[in-house]
Parts: structure tokens; sequence; C-alpha cells
């Protein structure tokens, strides 16, 4: 049974889409089956995973788009009334990694946002929409039957619209990416109070007959927090500069203040002891992951991690390369740990589900 997770905060640059790349890669390399969904208009996840070199990728893009589907296109016989069945669609298998699958983002999905929005009020006018709110669930979980995929990875926008809500509140589990700065603060803030108020709406729409009874169920609420991942932390010989450090400790403690007793009181926690056999302390901090500074910029280049570049791709002198493949390694340290605390943190939560 495929764990949909999906890693959102609706304050934009905390590097969501890199993290979602990186990770599913890695969970890839441990022997999972992977699908990235590329959830946000802006489509980065799908430029960094296709490639963007205007002269030489463009007409490829395009190609992709004219034979294979996307998140859009499978939403549409829901979205735009057509007199079919929303279907499993064709993921783009990633290069240089054969467990690894692609979704692909479509800008136009923006325009089912009013759309959804106005199917989740729940009011008189839903009878005539009630096929929309379980249908992204749907979609999703065929698409992951047919790829026999272990883990969907859901690369959400920064937004508090319709269909991030509805795509956080359907899923499985969620990881909010940070970085260390005052708007990430405000953001988790901002999360307290919003994710209270979509529970309410989800529990409300799980129960609704309509719902239930619609072509595409509304499903149960299983959502369960993984927790915070920090990025762009700035280190001075493998330290944390004291001004990050404050700012890490801060994002810290909203986190425990505000944050999880919230989720608590909503049941969106999995057991204190599951965190604790993962070795996660109770400030929910999955990772702390440094500054990818120029690295980035390669992996954007030739379609694969930080960690999976080679020499000749870094193209460096001997000591920026020396440099670099030690990052390179602190990276894939980073990200190994981080995908085996998510493995048993899924594992564990759907045995115990089944």
């Amino acid at each position: 049974m495929v764990q949909k997770i999906a890693l959102f905060n609706h304050k934009g640059g905390v590097s969501t889409t890199t993290t979602t790349f990186n990770l599913g890669w890695m969970l890839a390399s441990k022997g999972k089956r992977v699908i990235m969904v590329d959830a946000d208009p802006q489509c980065n996840l799908t430029e960094m995973a296709l490639g963007e070199n205007p002269e030489d990728d463009e007409a490829r893009i395009e190609r992709i788009y004219q034979t294979y589907s996307n998140i859009k296109t499978g939403l549409a016989p829901a979205f735009e009334s057509q007199p079919k069945a929303i279907e499993a669609v064709d993921c783009i298998p990633i290069k240089g990694q054969e467990r690894l699958f692609l979704l692909p983002g479509h800008v136009g999905l923006a325009e089912y946002e009013a759309t959804l929005g106005i199917a989740q009020e729940l009011r008189g006018s839903i009878y005539s929409l009630r096929n929309l709110p379980g249908a992204i669930t749907d979609f999703l979980e065929k698409t992951a039957e047919k790829f026999e995929a272990d883990y969907i990875l859901i690369d959400m926008g920064p937004s508090l619209g319709a269909i991030n809500q509805n795509i956080l509140m359907t899923s499985d589990f969620f990881i909010v990416p940070t970085r260390a700065d005052f708007f990430s603060i405000m953001a988790l803030d901002s999360l307290a109070k919003v994710l209270p108020k979509w529970y309410a709406w989800a529990t409300r729409a799980n129960s609704l007959q309509l719902l239930k009874d619609a072509i595409y169920p509304f499903p149960e609420v299983k959502l369960k927090f993984l927790g915070i991942i920090v990025q762009n932390v700035v280190r001075i010989n493998g330290r944390e500069t004291a001004a990050f450090k404050a700012l890490i400790q801060k994002i810290e403690q909203v986190v425990s203040s505000q944050l999880i007793p919230m989720l608590k009181a909503h049941n969106m926690l999995l057991p204190e002891q599951e965190y604790f056999n993962q070795k996660i302390k109770d400030n929910f901090c999955l990772t702390k992951i440094s500054d990818f500074h120029n690295l980035i910029d390669k992996s954007q280049q030739y379609q694969v991690p930080v960690y999976e570049l080679t020499p000749q791709q870094l193209g460096s002198t001997k000591v920026g390369l020396e440099n670099n493949q030690k990052k390179q390694e602190d990276f894939r340290d980073t990200f190994s740990d981080l995908a085996d605390k998510i493995i048993g943190l899924t594992s564990t939560a759907y045995a115990v589900s089944a």
C-alpha cells in the first residue's frame, strides 16, 4: 500500500522542491519505488527533474506534455466534467534512478482552485460538485497502483488554497520544511492556527454521506506529522553560526510550544515511542540541511541530486573539487539518515493501522 507524504509550508523559499527531489532519489536508492508529484503550479520540481535548458530541453519537454499525462490532465475528467472516469497516468522515469518517477506539474492546475474551493465549502451547492473533493486521492492512488509505488512524495506550492488543503488533509503523512529566518517562525505560528480548521473540515467531509457515495469518495483522515526540516543552515568549520543557532532554537521552540500541542489534540501525531525509536527529539526536527551553495546549480543542470554529481560534472579546481566532494558526502549522509527515519516512521505507522 502506497504511503503519501506531503512536503508543505505556505512560506516559499524553504527548499521544498530540492528536498523532494533529493529525498525521493535517496528513498529509491534504498529499494523503494517512489513517485514524485509536482503539485505546485510553478512546476519547479518538473523543471529540476526534466531539465530547463531552453535550447536543448524545450522541445523535449513539449513532447513529454503531448505524450505523457500530467497532474492537470489526470484530474480533468472530474474537474472538467469529461465523460470518462479518472485513470492512472504514465509517470516519467527519472534517468539514472530506475525506481524513481515524476508525475509532472502543470501551470494550469491553478485553474481548478476556485471550483474545488466551492466544492469544499460543504454547503447546498456541493451536490453537483460532489465528486471533486475525493478526486485527487483517487487519481494518486490509481497512479501509485499502476507503478507499484511504495511512496508518493508531494511537492506542494506555498499557498493556503483549496488544492493544498485537499492534498494535505488526504495525505498519510506530512513534513514541514523551514529555514532559519523570522518568516519561517511566523509561518509555523500560522500553521498552528490553520491546520485545526483544515482538520475539522476534512473530518466533516469524511462524515458526509453525499461524499461517501460519490464516484470518488472522500477518504478517512489519517494525516500524521513526521517532523520539520531546517534548510539552508550556515556552518563554519562544521558548526552552526551563532545567529543561525539562535533562529533554529526559536523555530524549535514554536514547534514544541504551539505546533505539537495542536497536532496532539487533533490526533495528528504518531505514538511518542516511534519518534524516540528514530532518535527524533521533542523539537521534532528530522534533520538540518546545510546551504547547497553552488552545488544546487550543478544539480539542476544535470538533473541529479547534489550527492550524485560526478567529478566531471562538478568541474572545479583540485582544491575546489575536494571541498565539493566533502560537501557531497555530508549531503549523502544527511539524506540517507533522513530517508531511514522516514522509512522507520511510516513502516511502523502502516503496521499499526493495518
